[in-house]
């Protein structure tokens, strides 16, 4: 991570370059159960454009659908493409390039990694803090009550299921994509909870084109749902939806905790061997500090 935050500070004059780097590393966060892309997205300062563009390209299809097609056209050109196409590409890398040894890591040292990823969301949760306007008590009992609910829900888990049929990924998608867009809550997650996950990462892995792409068509309709009402949410009441999405992103640290009680209990165990982990937290949070950083320089 820490060599990721130089990178982008490296290519800093080279917008489109710097934008597939912020894309791999939002799509390295969204392979993993418990890190949301969102995170990343608000970490490099990103997150509202991002939704900004997305909710335009919804429009695009609304008013299209509709058979507006000069409206569509307009929607169309306020499109900021080279950003959307360059954060895509690289999030097509990392999960072409990650997804399996992403998983053999979470696999074979599962305490280390959510230690790793504990830290990052740590710090990220601290810039994110920094990111509101005037704290005041209603925007910090949102935040408290935003955090509570994140905790509990992110307590819930599912078995996976077995040999899901096609309409499964479909509603995956559409339900994983809207995670993943939120800040603190992970579509990986999200996906563990319906019991998708390994179906989807098995489908990667595989190369099941037309399986990622039913699942890709869902994420489209999942967003085209859900960008509007967030894109409005950030533009007109920005301090306090901002603090609900910090809430959630501190409840769900629950789901990195690196001592659970069990191998696949949602309750927290005593922290053992904990130095390692440790270690890995504040070498994540240093690499967030990093990013957060270099997130202004490279703004474009």
């Amino acid at each position: 991570m820490v060599c990721l935050a130089v990178a982008v500070a490296f290519v800093a004059e080279v917008p489109h370059l710097t934008n597939v780097l912020r894309g791999f590393l939002m799509g390295s966060a969204d392979i993993v159960p418990g890190v949301s892309g969102g995170t990343i997205a608000l970490l490099l300062g990103i997150y509202e454009r991002l939704v900004h563009n997305v909710r335009t390209g919804a429009g695009v299809l609304g008013a299209a659908l509709r058979g507006q097609f000069n409206d569509a056209k307009a929607r169309w050109e306020e499109i900021e493409w080279g950003f959307l196409l360059a954060l895509l590409a690289g999030i097509l890398i990392a999960v072409v390039t990650l997804a399996r040894v992403l998983g053999n890591l979470l696999d074979d040292h599962p305490q280390a990694m959510a230690g790793l990823f504990f830290g990052l969301i740590a710090a990220s949760i601290v810039i994110a803090w920094q990111r509101v306007g005037q704290w005041n008590r209603p925007l910090t009992a949102a935040a408290v009550v935003a955090a509570i609910a994140a905790f509990i829900l992110l307590g819930l888990r599912s078995g996976e299921v077995g040999d899901p049929p096609t309409m499964a990924f479909l509603a995956a998608g559409a339900v994983a994509i809207m995670a993943m867009i939120l800040p603190g809550i992970s579509g990986s997650f999200i996906l563990l909870m319906l019991g998708m996950y390994e179906a989807v990462l098995a489908a990667v892995n595989d190369r099941e084109f037309s399986t990622i792409l039913v699942f890709a068509a869902g994420a489209v309709l999942g967003l085209a749902a859900f960008s509007t009402i967030l894109d409005r949410l950030l533009r007109h009441h920005h301090d306090k939806t901002m603090a609900v999405l910090i809430g959630v992103m501190i409840g769900s640290l629950r789901v990195l905790w690196p001592w659970p009680d069990g191998t696949d209990s949602a309750a927290l165990g005593r922290p053992q061997d904990w130095i390692g982990p440790l270690l890995l937290a504040l070498a994540g949070a240093v690499a967030v500090a990093a990013i957060g950083r270099y997130a202004v320089t490279t703004s474009d």
